[in-house]
């Protein structure tokens, strides 16, 4: 039997590299898997990105980080990535080291070997829980989650796809399931499915005195820092969650600017306050999808493609809809779906998906239901005590 041999990976290492590269290895085919850019976590200065895997990334500013990779002789069969992230642990006042990046060959003998590297780091650290998979970590915000249920299906945009079998390796392992996420889907989309929310709307919106707008492009920082304020209080007692910082905010805008259609970034105020915030995106991975011969997958020719079709996408995902603590049942996220409802169906999206959801928030979980979604995927996210 060939030995697995690990191999540890600093910031700033060029072999982060093949740390990059190694899933387009392992999902060569697979008409369901999308990567990111790779510039979104090597950098490019011609996409203005400093890169996640970069000590540049704001991320490092609080957390500790390392990479390994396995092999077996001359070929790398899976990678891992360590994390402490010591603004999530001060603010849940918790010891959780984290693992990320999971991906391997199904072996069970090389899933265990990177796992057992990334817990002898963290609990060189002092961490008391291993918790994963995500990409460094599983802060609300991030791309997370090991799929569970879903499979035969794409992810939408920054969602993840892996094999059947990553589940499995984990709970071999002695991982234990700590939450699962869902997505909900809708493959008919159209405006009148949403006629039971425009008799609320109409109702809730006289008797509270909500009003509504849509994003202003013209001044998109500012109104990031609306849409933040709003997120830090409305997810703030959701599990996982982590307040956005001001860097976090700074680089939601420049992701945003240039593929956002203000229709889809909407906001509610009660009697001039914000109160509420619902946000969607055209499934950008529809033209980010591997092609599987270069150069329709360097960075540049994909990047192209997201900017000529982001207008003719028929996938929307609904990112996030929240509502401050203080405004909650008044029904302005019901003014806000249907509006969102409406708007999007004329501009030719016939399907949508909202997600991630946590599994036990129900109020969202009943409202998506209740106008025509239905649960198609989960997302899991596990647990080792050290």
């Amino acid at each position: 039997m060939t030995v697995t041999l690990i191999e540890e990976i600093p910031l700033g290492d060029d072999r982060l590299r093949e740390f990059v590269e190694l899933p387009w290895r392992l999902y060569k085919g697979d008409p369901f898997w999308t990567p990111p850019l790779r510039s979104e976590y090597l950098g490019s200065r011609l996409l203005g990105t400093p890169g996640l895997l970069t000590s540049r990334h704001p991320y490092h500013q609080h957390a500790e980080v390392t990479h390994f990779l396995a092999r077996r002789g001359s070929q790398v069969v899976g990678r891992i990535s360590a994390a402490v992230n010591h603004r999530f642990n001060e603010y849940h006042n918790t010891k959780i080291g984290f693992f990320g990046f999971f991906e391997t060959v199904e072996d069970f003998e090389v899933a265990r070997s990177l796992l057992d590297a990334a817990r002898d780091w963290v609990e060189k650290r002092g961490m008391k829980v291993l918790r994963g998979p995500g990409e460094y970590s599983n802060a609300t915000h991030e791309r997370q989650g090991v799929l569970v249920h879903g499979f035969d299906t794409p992810p939408t945009v920054e969602l993840t796809h892996n094999p059947p079998y990553y589940g499995d390796l984990l709970e071999q392992y002695g991982f234990r399931k700590a939450k699962d996420y869902y997505a909900y889907m809708a493959e008919d989309f159209r405006a009148e499915n949403a006629s039971r929310l425009a008799r609320l709307s109409e109702r809730v919106r006289k008797r509270y005195g909500i009003t509504t707008r849509v994003v202003d492009l013209d001044s998109l920082d500012e109104e990031i820092q609306i849409l933040v304020s709003i997120y830090n209080e409305a997810w703030a007692r959701n599990w996982g969650f982590l307040p956005l910082t001001d860097e976090d905010a700074s680089a939601l805008a420049e992701t945003l600017r240039p593929v956002l259609i203000p229709e889809l970034l909407r906001f509610a105020f009660v009697k001039g306050e914000p109160a509420a915030v619902v946000g969607a995106l055209p499934d950008l991975y529809v033209p980010l999808r591997p092609r599987w011969r270069w150069p329709l997958d360097t960075d540049l020719v994909r990047t192209l493609r997201v900017l000529r079709q982001r207008r003719r996408i028929p996938r929307l995902r609904i990112m996030f809809m929240g509502t401050r603590p203080e405004f909650r049942q008044m029904g302005a996220d019901a003014v806000l779906f249907h509006e969102l409802y409406t708007a999007a169906a004329p501009m030719g999206f016939t399907m949508a998906e909202g997600s991630m959801m946590l599994e036990d928030n129900e109020d969202v979980t009943r409202l998506t239901s209740a106008i025509g979604f239905h649960h198609y995927k989960t997302w899991r996210i596990y647990d080792l005590n050290l």
